[in-house]
Order: C-alpha cells, then structure tokens, then sequence
C-alpha cells in the first residue's frame, strides 16, 4: 500500500495494493498491523454505509464529545471527500483538504479525530463506507456550514441538494470564536 501524508497532521490518503486480472479484481482494504504501522489505530468501533445521488453533499459533520477518526473509501461512484481541521491548538486550526475518492481508484482517506468531514457526490450514485474509532453519539454530534467563505471550500459541485440540519449548520467564526488561522 501507498501513504501519502496530508499538510494536515494525521491526515492519510491510502493507496491499498491492487491486484487486476482477468477474472477481476482482489483488494486489501483494511489490516490492522499494517494500517497501524502508519498511524491508523488498529480497533474500530462502529461501520457506515451511505447511498447518496448525484450532487449530494453531506457534511460537515463532527462529534465534539466523542471525536470519531474515520477511514473513508467509495465502493461504487466518486465523491469529493473534505477534512477541515478544528482542533483549537493546531497550527492548521480551520485549514482543509479534499481528495477524489472512486470505486476505480480504490483511495482510503484516513481522517483522525479533531477534523470535521463532509463530501458531495459526483457520480450518479456514491456508496460510501467508513470505518469509526468512536460510536455515534446523536447529543455530541455538531457541524459547520458547508459554504462558509472564511473556510473557503473550493467544492466541485453548483447547488448541492443538502439535509435541512446542514442547510442549518453555522460558520466556523460562529463555533470557535475566531476565523481559521490563515494558510
């Protein structure tokens, strides 16, 4: 497998090893020596599965009391996955980065706790699954406002179709009491 290390502290983007033949196709997407040998913890807690359409974007989501890593891979379609760093004492408090995650390039994104995550779809369909270091927790669960300007989140969709609870999210400044520390 192949790690890159995101300008984000903890950050991973995985390229697990691939295996093409004619038959198809035999993926790695998960062990626990050799994902912790880069910085994954090697126990997860709860897994999730999204179906979403075309131009859907979900996010950004959290969990304050119980902050969630999570391993992010698509199985079928494409999305635009985004971490943004809210952890007060990092030097890229507010700073975000985004990856194309496909069923054909089978990325992981590998997001630790202390980020918010959120992506849109850019296939007619996205299933998305990912692996929790924590289980959900409805009452610590909080969010930011997908198109705030102080984030500045350069997303690849027009007129996302959103849930009513992330049309309602509020803008970093409003959460944290400061704007983002500049890039």
């Amino acid at each position: 497998m192949e790690v890159r290390r995101s300008r984000l502290e903890g950050v991973l983007v995985i390229e697990p090893h691939l295996i093409r033949d004619q038959r198809g196709y035999f993926v790695e997407t998960w062990q626990a020596q050799r994902y912790a040998a880069v910085g994954v913890p090697p126990t997860f807690a709860q897994d999730n599965r999204s179906c979403s359409v075309r131009n859907t974007l979900r996010g950004l989501h959290y969990q304050w009391r119980r902050p969630q890593g999570k391993l992010v891979q698509v199985v079928d379609g494409e999305i635009f996955d985004v971490a943004v760093d809210i952890r007060p004492e990092s030097p890229t408090f507010g700073h975000w980065e985004g990856v194309h995650l496909s069923a054909d390039n089978f990325r992981q994104y590998w997001i630790p706790g202390g980020f918010a995550h959120g992506f849109c779809v850019l296939s007619d369909i996205a299933v998305v699954e990912y692996k929790c270091t924590e289980v959900y927790d409805a009452e610590g669960e909080a969010g930011l406002l997908w198109n705030d300007p102080d984030l500045g989140i350069d997303w690849p969709v027009k007129d996302p179709i959103l849930s009513p609870k992330d049309q309602a999210q509020k803008r970093f400044a409003e959460v944290f009491g400061r704007k983002p520390a500049k890039a």
